[in-house]
């Protein structure tokens, strides 16, 4: 495949065994007496040489996925809650309703995306051309949003947003998994998982700077986004894909068998989606609503928390920094990612607990400051697992959209279970969100035992 980035090395050479579709070994027919056998057909799709990436490679794609996590989060974390309750005041739950069902059409579109996404013949690339059309439909999405009269029609503005930043950060992960080699991936996943940890963050307090203004508060964070992320393929260009996928075309088997893969066949893989589904389904029970939690152990309206949730989530980076860059780096030197793994989820249950309980600012800061940590943490070693026992690399954005069920069908289902969890006995109006963190930090803890005795390739 030419290269157009100078600044990436080769760690070593490419494969010499061509990818072959779901794992299967390749055939051909038996030698005969007196000749050569013939050679085996060239498959559909090859995967691209792992390469070692460089540090201003590794920036880049910082920056990138900072952007993307900036327009993406900023409505999940914000801004959908503000507009709702413009809306409909006293409906908060009508906030998980939005983003269950915005999560539940993407989660059907991914594969399909990912699918399209390996199969893409073009001079940008397969994955740069997602990136430039999730950013536009992302773009539309968030200016829906903003001028929808409705409620209903907020819910249908934001599927078109989700699916536009959900695809763009679906193939900023393709990329990683196309590029970087064994022992560059927990830095690399470190640092990515970092960019999405402090984009929230960051974010808020942009919309909160322009919060007289519904246009801005989902337009201004869209835009500095889109320009972020889409300076990674400009200035560090994917190269020409035409030389890696000989065919394109797409049949309804290969669109069907997008969707799924076999656990026996392959366990680890099977092992850790299953780990991951438990500890995410936990981390959606514990954020989907922090405004609303917020506003209601500070006794504060729903516009003023947006300033605490910024100043919490500012105290927050450095934890989710160390978290993802410690446990990132560590486990590349280590050689060790299921321990890291493990010590997350254990750390998300401490932070859980401490927010169960929380009245105040001080027990708040600290219950948050410890989940950011152990999401970090988590996050970014998991994911570097998730690179080494993919079935298929030539794949990679087919199976990286069915790890992807694991994080979006919790992000679809927690928001739908939610809002009945905090409303277990109940009698005024205040929800039961105690009980909604003990059950996050609950899940999350069987999540992480899960992959630490279920993966047996990895350590």
């Amino acid at each position: 495949m030419p290269q157009n980035d100078r600044d990436i090395s080769v760690a070593g050479p490419p494969p010499t065994e061509p990818a072959t579709g779901d794992g299967a070994e390749p055939t051909g027919p038996a030698k005969v007496f007196g000749e050569e056998p013939a050679a085996p057909p060239a498959p559909e799709i090859e995967a691209p040489p792992l390469e070692r990436v460089s540090r201003s490679y590794l920036a880049w794609i910082m920056i990138a996925s900072f952007g993307a996590s900036l327009a993406l989060m900023v409505p999940l974390s914000y801004s959908l809650a503000v507009r709702i309750d413009d809306l409909v005041p006293g409906r908060e739950e009508l906030l998980g309703y939005v983003t269950g069902s915005a999560q539940f059409v993407y989660l059907v579109l991914s594969p399909l995306i990912g699918f399209w996404s390996d199969r893409m013949r073009s001079r940008l690339g397969r994955r740069t051309p997602f990136m430039f059309a999730g950013t536009a439909i992302g773009m539309v999405g968030l200016l829906g949003i903003a001028v929808a009269p409705t409620v209903f029609l907020v819910g249908l503005a934001w599927v078109v947003g989700m699916v536009g930043w959900s695809t763009v950060g679906q193939a900023i992960q393709n990329v990683q998994a196309d590029r970087v080699p064994e022992e560059q991936r927990g830095r690399v996943s470190a640092v990515t998982s970092v960019m999405t940890q402090i984009a929230p963050v960051v974010g808020i307090g942009i919309a909160y700077t322009v919060a007289s203004s519904t246009l801005l508060v989902f337009l201004v964070p869209g835009v500095i986004g889109s320009v972020m992320l889409l300076l990674f393929p400009l200035l560090k260009p994917e190269g020409d894909s035409r030389a890696l996928v000989h065919t394109s075309e797409v049949s309804l088997k290969g669109l069907v068998a997008s969707y799924g893969f076999n656990p026996r066949k392959y366990p680890d893989f099977g092992w850790n989606w299953l780990g991951r589904f438990v500890f995410f389904m936990g981390l959606y029970f514990n954020t989907t609503f922090g405004t609303f939690f917020y506003a209601q152990r500070l006794d504060m309206p729903v516009k003023e928390v947006a300033g605490v949730v910024a100043a919490i989530g500012i105290i927050g980076v450095l934890a989710a920094a160390g978290g993802a860059i410690g446990g990132g780096f560590l486990s590349d030197k280590l050689g060790r990612r299921k321990l890291f793994t493990m010590i997350g989820s254990t750390i998300f249950v401490a932070g859980a607990v401490a927010e169960a309980f929380a009245h105040s600012l001080p027990q708040l800061i600290v219950g948050a400051v410890l989940m950011q940590l152990a999401i970090a943490m988590f996050s970014a070693v998991d994911q570097a697992i998730v690179f080494a026992i993919l079935p298929d690399r030539a794949q990679a954005g087919r199976y990286l959209a069915v790890v992807a069920f694991a994080q979006k069908i919790p992000s679809a289902i927690a928001p739908l279970i939610a809002p009945l969890i905090i409303t277990i006995g109940v009698t005024g109006s205040d929800k039961n969100y105690t009980y909604l963190y003990l059950s996050g930090a609950v899940l999350a803890l069987v999540g992480g035992l899960i992959i630490k005795f279920g993966v047996k390739s990895v350590r």
